[in-house]
This record gives structure tokens, sequence and C-alpha cells, in this order.
């Protein structure tokens, strides 16, 4: 099986790469609305994470994804595969942490990396001058139980508030759905990966040039968790999109793209 298809890779457009990496629960068409915009001027690169979407669901190691790691690795062995010259990578959620991760470890590959909703840390922390991720270690618990007991339940409950959109019922029934798709057991797993992870300290190794774009009001990814990527990632960007909801690229495509076009036509 070659790489393309066991990650699902789609390549569209001509010009500079910029790679788009969805997240929990969602596969790649959850990008549609920027891909037209970028793929008249970049050469766009779409893939599923290994256990989403369609990729090769039989290649999800539990050992190898028990860290964000592994995934940072598929990006990193994605990017020397496919792509041509540095690359931008757009990660979104909890693929914002797997491409600092992959950047970090080699920042030769990429040329600049722009961060939709990401979250160092979903987990509150007194001991880190009151860092506050959202939640607290029992509200994260009692998500993971309740997701371990009746998977189908949580997504058809928890889907619609991570979408927000609530003038858009169709994306919250479309996020629902993604949800619902996706291999219980693998899902279980990568959530508590995803969910239990801490990757502040990584945010002072990065060197790239970082938009990070946050949303007004975002269930699993509030202000203060954006403001302090911002401040952990030495000359970072810093848009706040007016949204409701973890998903502006769906929700909010047009905010999206500009914040994006902005960041990466103010570097050439």
């Amino acid at each position: 099986m070659t790489l393309q298809e066991k990650n699902n890779i789609h390549i569209l457009g001509s010009g500079p790469a910029i790679v788009l990496l969805h997240g929990f629960g969602c596969d790649q068409n959850m990008w549609r609305f920027l891909v037209p915009a970028f793929a008249r001027t970049h050469t766009v690169i779409l893939y599923d994470l290994i256990g989403s979407g369609k990729s090769h669901l039989a290649a999800y190691d539990h050992d190898r994804y028990g860290t964000l790691q592994g995934h940072a690795d598929d990006l990193l062995d994605i990017v020397r595969e496919v792509a041509v010259g540095p690359v931008t990578v757009v990660g979104h959620s909890v693929s914002a942490m797997i491409a600092l991760l992959a950047t970090n470890k080699a920042p030769e590959l990429f040329d600049a990396q722009v961060m939709v909703g990401p979250s160092a840390c979903y987990i509150d922390d007194d001991k880190d001058g009151g860092y506050r991720g959202g939640f607290t270690r029992a509200d994260i618990d009692d998500l993971l139980d309740t997701m371990e007991s009746n998977y189908l339940g949580w997504s058809s409950a928890v889907a619609p508030q991570i979408m927000g959109a609530p003038d858009q019922p169709h994306l919250r029934e479309e996020l629902t759905n993604s949800f619902c798709r996706t291999d219980p057991d693998i899902a279980k797993h990568f959530a508590r990966v995803t969910f239990l992870s801490d990757h502040r300290a990584d945010l002072a190794h990065c060197r790239l040039p970082t938009l990070i774009l946050q949303c007004t009001d975002d269930f699993i990814a509030p202000v203060a968790v954006g403001e302090y990527i911002h401040r952990a990632i030495a000359g970072s960007e810093y848009v706040l999109i007016d949204n409701t909801g973890h998903c502006p690229h769906l929700s909010a495509p047009d905010a999206s793209v500009a914040a994006i076009r902005r960041f990466i036509d103010g570097r050439r």
C-alpha cells in the first residue's frame, strides 16, 4: 500500500505547497470551503489522519499513536513524499499541536504554520500562573468516561456544542455524523491522547512564523488558550474571529480565508 492510499492523500492546484490537517472526529472534507481559495495560488495537500475518514484504519497502531508524535511523524513522511519546497501547514484543533511537533522536529521542511482553534493543554493548571485550558481534570475524566460507555450518545451530545454555529444547524448535524462515523475504539483512544496531552513546553521551541486563529466563543479552546499560545510563541500573530464554535473554516470560511491569506501574503 502506498502512502497516498494509506492516508487518502489528495493534491490540488499548483504553486507553493500548503498542507491542511483536520481535527478530531473529522476528515479532509472539512476544509472544502477553503480549498478553492488556496488551490488558485498553491499546491494544496489534503489527507486523513490514520484512523479518520478514508485512511487505512488497519494502520492505526495504538503504540505509535499513543502520543501525538506518531501523527506528527506521519505529517513529516507525507511532506517528504509529496511536497516540493518548504510548506505552510494549517492544523485545526489537535492537529495544530501535531503540526507544532512536526515543525519543531524538522523545521527545514516548513515555511510557516497556521493554528486554527489550537490548545496546548485542555486542563486547567494552577501551577502554571493560573493557566486555564477550559476544563478541570474532573471534566475531562467525565468526558472520557462518558465516551467510553456510550460513544454514539456522547457524539450526539457534544459534537453540536463543538461546532457551535447556532444559525447553521446543517453544520452541527454534519459534525455529529462525522463523529458517529469514526471507528469508536480509535476515537476513544485518540480522544484520550488528545485531551490528556500537554504541549505547553513545546511552544517555546517553535521558530516558524505562526498565525493563531481563534474564535470569540469556542467551547473547546477558549480565548484565554489562544492568548496563552500567542504569548508563548515568539513573534506569532494572533487573529480573533467573531464566531461561535470551534470550526471557523466551516462556520466562518470567508473570515478564515482572509486571515490566512493576509498572513501568507505578508510573508512574500
